[in-house]
């Protein structure tokens, strides 16, 4: 009983002593994050979008497809800030509510993209082998093809909408996650604490879920910040040529595809599209490089 007491008392000491080593490390990561001037500039940049498309509706007083004819082709003032489009929709709330769209499809497409990945990565990079040829030989043949050229043939074969273009962009990104993936577990798995845990006999699916993903939670979190940036311009793109969401959801390709005919007549319908797709991606790839320079230990100051 004293024996067992003990040993109780030394797990809880090794716990308590892991869990102040993992606050540790978070507050450092935190701190460096901090420092990083640029990286707060994305971190604000990419707040303010959040705050303003996911509740829209407390920043204008304006449906976003209420038409209004009297009102067409103004210019930003007073009454719409943004101006209107050639329907008289107000700007500014179209692209709040066209925001909120190609963020939640960037984000479903990252989700669906990193769950596959992660799960060809993660059999690849750990077995090797027959796995590792099969897996990366099919992601050799998808990364032929440009991610973006790819997404064009896989939405015109599934067609339009939110749903269908979230699909078309994920699977353009399986390839890139799933290398991303296979290397980060090669490099994890020949590490003492993994051989450890094979020689007591641990099962191959317990080394993976307990000593080997939690250590690849960093670059997941990095590359998940920077292909949100990335899947945007895609979706716009998508959107803009008619495969992507179409009219007359609001989205921020779609909405440049509508001011295509008065680029050279009426300018607010294309420039501000545009500042939001760039400060999208801007926002997104400077918070993306800032968490890389605070989640890599080689590069600490």
């Amino acid at each position: 009983m004293i024996f067992a007491s003990k040993k109780r008392k030394r797990e809880i000491e090794s716990s308590l002593a892991d869990m102040s080593h993992k606050q540790g490390q978070t507050r450092e990561v935190i701190s460096r994050l901090v420092r990083n001037k640029l990286g707060m500039v994305g971190f604000v940049i990419v707040c303010i979008l959040l705050v303003l498309t996911i509740f829209a509706g407390l920043f204008t007083k304006y449906t976003v497809n209420a038409q209004n004819f009297t009102v067409k082709f103004n210019y930003p003032g007073a009454g719409h800030i943004f101006g209107t489009d050639h329907l008289g929709r107000d700007l500014w709330t179209r692209l709040l509510y066209g925001g909120r769209i190609s963020l939640m499809i960037s984000v479903i497409a990252v989700a669906i993209s990193l769950g596959i990945g992660i799960i060809l990565g993660s059999i690849s990079g750990y077995f090797g082998k027959k796995s590792d040829t099969i897996i990366m030989r099919a992601m050799d043949i998808l990364m032929a093809v440009p991610a973006l050229l790819l997404a064009i043939v896989i939405s015109a074969a599934l067609g339009t909408g939110p749903v269908n273009t979230a699909l078309a962009i994920a699977i353009s990104g399986i390839p890139p996650s799933t290398r991303m993936m296979r290397s980060t577990v090669m490099s994890i798995k020949d590490n003492e604490f993994v051989e450890a845990a094979v020689a007591t006999g641990s099962s191959h699916l317990r080394v993976m879920f307990r000593h080997i993903l939690p250590n690849t939670l960093a670059p997941l979190i990095v590359v998940s910040s920077l292909s949100i940036g990335g899947n945007i311009m895609a979706i716009s793109a998508l959107s803009f040529i008619g495969l992507g969401v179409q009219p007359p959801t609001a989205e921020w390709g779609s909405i440049l595809a509508d001011g295509r005919a008065y680029i050279r007549d009426f300018y607010p319908i294309i420039l501000f599209p545009s500042l939001f797709i760039a400060l999208s991606m801007f926002g997104f790839n400077l918070l993306g490089d800032a968490l890389r320079d605070a989640l890599d230990p080689k590069l600490k100051d």
